[in-house]
């Protein structure tokens, strides 16, 4: 058993996924968004920070998996969005988590088998993957595909390794 949390990052919006490997299958455990308030930056990653500390808590993972920033146009997007991913690993660091970063597209090739795909796609395909009843919101949905590349991706090492 291996509880895996999976973290889609946002200066606004955060998202965390939650699921349980075990052999090949996977298993949901739970999902939800840190929606920060319109304070300045610090207090917005402090809150980021603070939720994500209670999600730790809450699911005890074993492994945390991370969303990189990909490259905006804007610069000062890119930066807030990177700040908010620092929170993120400070959590898990605080913990003495193992962390590992995917790229949005290996993710999405992960999950939808599509480097480029939307995001109703990767919503549906984590619906589908996790057996769930409805679709995830959005940024829920991208945390949860980031716990299952990472879930995907540790089974293919272990492949590898035999």
């Amino acid at each position: 058993m291996t509880i895996i949390l999976g973290i889609d990052p946002g200066s606004r919006i955060t998202g965390y996924g939650v699921v349980d490997l075990q052999g090949n299958k996977t298993t949901y455990l739970g999902c939800g968004c840190v929606r920060v308030t319109d304070l300045g930056l610090a207090a917005r990653l402090n809150q980021i920070f603070t939720a994500l500390q209670s999600v730790i808590q809450q699911f005890q993972p074993h492994e945390v998996a991370v969303e990189q920033v990909f490259l905006h146009q804007n610069p000062s997007v890119a930066l807030k969005l990177g700040q908010a991913r620092g929170a993120a690993i400070v959590a898990a660091s605080q913990h003495t988590l193992s962390l590992t970063e995917y790229s949005p597209r290996e993710i999405k090739q992960a999950v939808v088998g599509f480097g480029a795909a939307k995001k109703e796609q990767v919503q549906e395909m984590v619906r589908i993957l996790l057996n769930l009843n409805k679709r995830p919101v959005v940024d829920a949905a991208d945390a949860l595909a980031v716990a299952l590349c990472h879930a995907h991706s540790r089974k293919h090492k272990l492949r590898e390794e035999l």
